[in-house]
């Protein structure tokens, strides 16, 4: 029989330095896992993901960080090499990588539809598959999208539609890599209380998000808080395993499919 705890396995989290990424990183290094890879995208992250890793140490698991831009097949192949290197083959890989756009449809460029194409879709598209070249039998994978995905909103064409092919690849993954027991599945956050949601919304869109779950009003911020969220990662790649192919919208109640 698998083993399906953390204690003791090999992780790599992409976007893991800070935010949602660097708590899942601190979360499984608290729950036993051996060895964390952290991936950070820009170098103002830095000093985040250096505050990640030592924490992640601090908790008794080797840590390690690359800097890469994934928006090609060639960094994520890169990223994946790099960790096998440095602290063996994954069996938990998560992919938490995202950019956000609110603009009418109208106004959205071709600029920065490839943009969120390449930061949202391709890079989950070579993130999957590199995990499933790579990952250890009976290896985990999670990847962030949106609870966007369920609902019926304006100005979000370019995030949630290029968010929405992921649920397709984690059905497909789920497939292909099941045979040899790799779990793959997506969660769907609501509005997070992170840097990256106030910039794109205005003062009564925040008002509006801060009201709309059923459990708002439970919320410390009103938001889906990165605490809500880490439990169901660390549940998915773990004992939750028997859950795959699924995209999960996990908001208080904000949306549904």
């Amino acid at each position: 029989m698998a083993d399906h705890s953390i204690k003791g396995k090999t992780v790599l989290i992409a976007g893991g330095g800070k935010n949602l990424g660097g708590l899942v990183a601190r979360d499984l290094a608290a729950h036993g896992a051996k060895a964390i890879a952290i991936h950070y995208n820009s170098p103002a992250s830095v000093a985040e993901t250096e505050e990640t890793l030592a924490a992640v140490r601090a908790a008794g698991a080797e840590a390690v960080a690359f800097q890469a831009d994934l928006t090609s097949a060639v960094a994520v192949e890169k990223l994946f090499a790099d960790t096998i290197a440095a602290i063996g083959r994954p069996d938990i890989a998560i992919n938490t990588v995202g950019k956000v756009l609110k603009k009418p449809f109208a106004e959205i460029s071709e600029a920065e539809y490839d943009e969120m194409t390449a930061v949202n879709s391709k890079t989950a598209f070579f993130f999957l598959k590199e995990a499933g070249k790579h990952l250890n039998n009976h290896g985990k994978i999670c990847t962030l999208v949106t609870s966007l995905l369920g609902a019926f909103t304006p100005f979000y064409a370019a995030y949630a539609g290029t968010k929405a092919p992921v649920e397709h690849y984690t059905r497909a993954a789920s497939k292909e890599f099941g045979e040899r027991g790799i779990s793959v599945t997506a969660i769907g956050p609501g509005p997070m209380d992170t840097p990256f949601f106030y910039p794109a919304e205005g003062a009564d869109a925040v008002a509006y998000h801060k009201s709309a779950g059923a459990l708002s009003a439970f919320s410390k911020t009103g938001l889906t808080d990165i605490e809500d969220i880490v439990p169901w990662i660390r549940m998915l790649v773990s004992e939750g395993w028997w859950m795959t192919g699924q995209t999960i919208l996990v908001n208080g109640g904000y949306t549904t499919k």
